[in-house]
C-alpha cells in the first residue's frame, strides 16, 4: 500500500498536492491503507478502481476503501479535494468502493460546504474545535450514505468479468511482492492467463500484466524516492530474480534507469 501519506490521522488534501513529486504518485496502480474520498470540482480524467475504468469530471465522489487498487489521472486543469480519514478513523463508511456522478447542484454545494467547515474547524483554535470537526465528518459520512443509497440497483453489481478482475487486483494487491506472475495469479483465481487478461481488456482497457507491472513499478519508485535501500534490495524486495532483471523493468517502464531515477530532481 502507499505509504507517502501520513495516515494517522484526518486530512484534507488538494487534489493537485497529490502529484506533487510526479504524476506517477496518482496515476500507477496502488492503494491506500485508510479510507479516501476523492472529491473532483473541476476538470476531468480517467480512473481505474478495483481495475475497472471510468471517466470522471466535476462534481463526481469517488470512494476508495483501504486496500482497493486505483489510479488516476490528473490534468493541470484538475481540481478538488481528497479526504483521508486515517487508518483508525471510526466513522461510519462505506465498505466498497463507489463512483458517484453527482447532478444535483444543491447536492455538490452540501459536500463543498461541508468541506470548508472541517477545513475550518481543523485550522481552528477554538473551543470544541475537534468535536466540530468530528461531527461535520459524520454529516459527510451520512452524505455518502444518502447518495449511495440513490443509485440504481443494477449499478453497483458488475458482471463476471469485471468481479473476476477486481478479485485479481485484490490478490494483486496483497502479492504484488512474491515474484507471481500473471500465469500463477490467474491460477490462483482458478482461471486461465488469456480469461484473466481479456477480462482485465473489457473492464480497464489494459491487460492484466500491464496492471502488475504499473504496482510493481510504481512501489520501486516510492522505494527509490523515499528510503535508501540500495538497488538491489529493492529489487529482492519486490520479488524479481536479480537486480539487472529489475533494471531492465524499470527503464523499460519509466524511460530511466533506477539510479538515473533515484538522482533525478
Amino acid at each position: 500500500m502507499d505509504h507517502s501519506i501520513p495516515a494517522t490521522k484526518l486530512r484534507l488534501v488538494a487534489i493537485p498536492r497529490l502529484a506533487a513529486g510526479g504524476r506517477w504518485r496518482v496515476e500507477a496502480m496502488r492503494a491506500y491503507s485508510e479510507p479516501c474520498l476523492l472529491w473532483f470540482t473541476k476538470g476531468q480524467g480517467r480512473i481505474t478502481l478495483a481495475g475497472q475504468t471510468r471517466g470522471y469530471t466535476a462534481n463526481n465522489a469517488i470512494f476508495i476503501p483501504p486496500g482497493i487498487m486505483h489510479g488516476f489521472e490528473v490534468g493541470p486543469q484538475v481540481f478538488g479535494t481528497a479526504v483521508f480519514f486515517g487508518r483508525d478513523s471510526r466513522v461510519t463508511l462505506p465498505k466498497e468502493p463507489h463512483h458517484l456522478r453527482i447532478r444535483e447542484t444543491f447536492v455538490a454545494q452540501e459536500m463543498n460546504v461541508t468541506l470548508d467547515a472541517i477545513q475550518r474547524e481543523m485550522d481552528s483554535t477554538s473551543p470544541g474545535h475537534d468535536r466540530a470537526t468530528s461531527h461535520y465528518v459524520g454529516l459527510l459520512s451520512v452524505w455518502l450514505e444518502r447518495q449511495i443509497a440513490r443509485l440504481p440497483a443494477d449499478q453497483n453489481k458488475p458482471d463476471a468479468a469485471r468481479r473476476l478482475v477486481a478479485r485479481y487486483t485484490a490478490l494483486l494487491e496483497r502479492e504484488f511482492r512474491s515474484g507471481m506472475g500473471v500465469a500463477e495469479f490467474a491460477m490462483a483465481l482458478g482461471v486461465t492467463p488469456t480469461h484473466l487478461t481479456r477480462c482485465c481488456k473489457q473492464a480497464c482497457g489494459r491487460p492484466a500484466s500491464a496492471l502488475l507491472h504499473d504496482r510493481l513499478i510504481f512501489e520501486a519508485r516510492r522505494l527509490l524516492t523515499e528510503t535508501d535501500l540500495p538497488v538491489n534490495m529493492i529489487a529482492s524486495s519486490l520479488g524479481f530474480t536479480s537486480a539487472a532483471y529489475f533494471t531492465r523493468a524499470f527503464q523499460h517502464q519509466t524511460g530511466k534507469s533506477p539510479t538515473a531515477f533515484r538522482r533525478a530532481p
